[in-house]
């Protein structure tokens, strides 16, 4: 099983949610991404969302994303991810667990259609409610769905690697935990020590997308 983070998205340039200078310089981005914020202000929110948006469609998967591709198609790889841009599927991944959503879907939040972002700010679904992104928000909870068959994955898998991510977010941060409870060795990728360093049975200190083509090769 393979487990990311963003950490390997910011190789491939998409961006923090501080960038230099700009309007969100000005905003918590703790406060804009909940959904009491949505409710408050759901243009502002959607303002926020169509720029993250466009940036994740102008990314392009790099060498750590295409590489956990191969490794699935050599082996039963499953693919976790915390991140919500879609590179692991533009890559060649499938059936990747998206743990916090995606950005590139939309949902009404009246009922829960899954629909392309209409016109408009904020956009409106076909029922009349307001559309909002496919993404977990702080105090939501994970999709039951995914969070169960990342767990199963987890207690299924013989190894574990953790790219581009301290997992510090719950209850992502349990999945190694639910691998070690089955036997799973467990590889850290990361260039700086993370809280997870001292459970791991590896820590390469390099880039997602420079340690992930190496271990490509091992395996």
């Amino acid at each position: 099983m393979v487990v990311t983070g963003a950490g390997i998205s910011q190789e491939s340039g998409i961006p923090t949610f501080r960038g230099d200078g700009g309007l969100w310089r000005a905003y918590d981005p703790m406060k804009l991404a909940t959904i009491s914020a949505f409710e408050e202000d759901p243009a502002l929110v959607w303002q926020w969302y169509d720029e993250r948006r466009a940036n994740a469609a102008a990314a392009e998967p790099n060498a750590g994303h295409r590489a956990v591709a191969r490794m699935a198609e050599l082996r039963r790889v499953a693919v976790a991810t915390q991140n919500i841009d879609g590179l692991h599927q533009r890559a060649g991944s499938s059936g990747v667990l998206e743990l916090h959503g995606s950005i590139v879907r939309t949902r009404c939040a009246a009922c829960g259609a899954f629909a392309e972002r209409s016109e408009g700010l904020p956009p409106r679904c076909a029922c009349g409610g307001i559309q909002r992104p496919d993404v977990v928000w702080f105090g939501e909870p994970l999709p039951g769905r995914v969070w169960e068959e990342a767990v199963r994955a987890a207690r299924a898998s013989d190894l574990m690697i953790v790219a581009g991510t301290s997992l510090a977010v719950s209850p992502a941060n349990t999945l190694p935990a639910h691998a070690r409870s089955c036997g799973a060795m467990l590889v850290e990728v990361n260039p700086e020590r993370t809280a997870m360093s001292d459970i791991m049975d590896l820590s390469v200190r390099k880039s997602a997308s420079s340690a992930l083509p190496e271990l490509l090769r091992l395996l």
